[in-house]
């Protein structure tokens, strides 16, 4: 039985892993992925870290520890290259293989270990039959962000990263691999077109661009991917592991662009910026793992999930941004909720990305981000900073039936008040006026909801800026 309710983003809000591969073994969920830094300057500052849950309770992570480290790989011995995306698969005996790439090097480097989340040792690079590493051969293109599937004795791995007006980049590679999980059988293909390759081909608007991650549904292999706008994660499918691949749609967005339903389609509801993640089946229910982006920057990113529906047609929607995620409904009309939990954050100019919050515009820094007090390793919970005029936190999706009182625990120079609304451009519900304080502080109204409501939305009026901590229902 489900112990708690469970948030996004599902680790704790010191914690950032980000490009999860979400893998299920032996009853268990496992994350893999990369690891930032609170306070980073460039993507993967950190070794790999698995967290994992019980397939029965995706409220309760239990964190593994560090189960590989930069230096293992003796081509980083001085420790000049980052662990990028990893992927982990079960071998035909019965081990487990982590394939990454180092920031630095262009090709597939493999660890292995007895147990999901041990310590895993450094075994070899994906090579050829010649013995040649795949990736810095004459004509090789560079490999990047490997994810693998193992069916029988042959492993799938795909791998490639693609940037807009590079011709040399023509798209994702896709290989099979011998039962040492390391020899390529036969030479890489293309499975999936690059931008500059995707006229004609149905992927037009979402080539691919990077985060391979393969995985199958009954009969059909699903290529999850970045496309080249970044924000969202798009899936191809087929039949047959290595051709023939159909775009299949967007996943996810990290901005929520395309979802309609509560806003229109083009309008952004989160700062966005890249994305890189994975599907799962647990509990007869399937699951996007994805990123978002903290701190104001690209470079702190925190790992979200969000329920998948299927069509009609037996594959994927596109999943809303949501604060509930893995907890299998909504939360409840009760008890305190922290602000880091938010899933939309947005002023009345909307912005796709971070990165668009350094236009001029945005110069005076008024834009919201989640942050923490302290450094990388700090477990202080998380809060939302910066809440300037038009500022709007959104959080969906809750049980309000019941609820008749709102508290707010706010600091800042705040010289203004909070609009209450239970939809996305809904009515004010109600004006609760904030003060100056120095130290978090609780301000408290009487509210009635309506029937239908469940989200809250928290917008900002008036000078200066406000951190929001958290909220509590009654």
């Amino acid at each position: 039985m489900k112990k708690r309710q469970a948030f996004n983003p599902y680790l704790p809000s010191y914690e950032f892993v980000p490009d999860g591969e979400p893998h299920v073994f032996g009853g268990r969920v496992y994350v893999y992925g990369s690891h930032d830094f609170y306070n980073g300057d460039v993507f993967c500052m950190g070794d790999y870290v698995c967290w994992s849950a019980d397939v029965n309770d995706l409220s309760d992570w239990r964190y593994e520890g560090v189960i590989y480290r930069r230096l293992d790989d003796p081509e980083n011995a001085g420790g000049e290259g980052c662990l990028y995306a990893p992927d982990v698969t079960m071998g035909p005996d019965g081990r487990y293989y982590l394939y990454y790439v180092l920031s630095n090097h262009p090709f597939v480097s493999v660890a292995v270990c007895n147990e999901p989340a041990g310590t895993y040792t450094f075994y070899g690079y994906v090579h050829d039959k010649n013995g040649q590493r795949i990736g810095e051969r004459e004509g090789d293109e560079p490999q990047f962000d490997p994810g693998v599937l193992t069916e029988g004795n042959i492993t799938w791995l795909y791998t490639g990263f693609c940037g807009k007006g590079d011709k040399s980049r023509h798209g994702a590679m896709g290989m099979a691999l011998d039962t040492d999980m390391l020899t390529v059988k036969e030479e890489p293909v293309f499975v999936l077109p690059g931008c500059e390759y995707s006229k004609g081909t149905g992927f037009e608007g979402h080539a691919y661009f990077e985060a391979a991650s393969i995985r199958k549904k009954d009969d059909t292999y699903i290529l999850i991917y970045s496309s080249t706008v970044m924000h969202e994660l798009c899936y191809a499918y087929s039949k047959h592991p290595l051709q023939d691949f159909q775009y299949g749609g967007v996943l996810v967005s990290n901005c929520d662009l395309g979802i309609d339903t509560y806003k229109p389609a083009e309008v952004p509801a989160a700062y966005g910026a890249n994305n890189h993640g994975s599907i799962t089946e647990i509990g007869g229910e399937w699951y996007v793992f994805y990123h978002r982006h903290t701190n104001g920057t690209w470079f702190s990113r925190q790992g979200c999930a969000e329920r998948l529906q299927l069509r009609s047609d037996g594959l994927f929607g596109q999943a809303e941004l949501t604060s509930c995620g893995l907890n299998g409904g909504p939360l409840e009309g009760k008890g305190y909720y922290p602000a880091y939990i938010a899933c939309h954050l947005f002023t009345d100019r909307p912005a796709v990305y971070v990165g668009d919050s350094w236009r001029p515009e945005y110069a005076d820094g008024s834009f919201p981000r989640i942050v923490k007090e302290g450094w990388d390793g700090d477990q202080n919970e998380g809060y939302i900073a910066n809440l300037r005029d038009s500022a709007t936190a959104g959080f969906k999706y809750f049980d309000l039936k019941g609820v008749s009182r709102l508290t707010l625990i706010v600091r800042g120079y705040a010289y203004g008040s909070m609009e209450i609304r239970s939809c996305y451009n809904g009515p004010v519900l109600k004006v609760l006026p904030l003060h100056y304080s120095n130290i978090w502080s609780e301000f408290v109204t009487e509210i009635t909801f309506p029937e239908e409501a469940d989200t809250l939305y928290f917008t900002y009026r008036g000078e200066g800026n406000a951190s929001l901590k958290g909220f509590a229902l009654s």
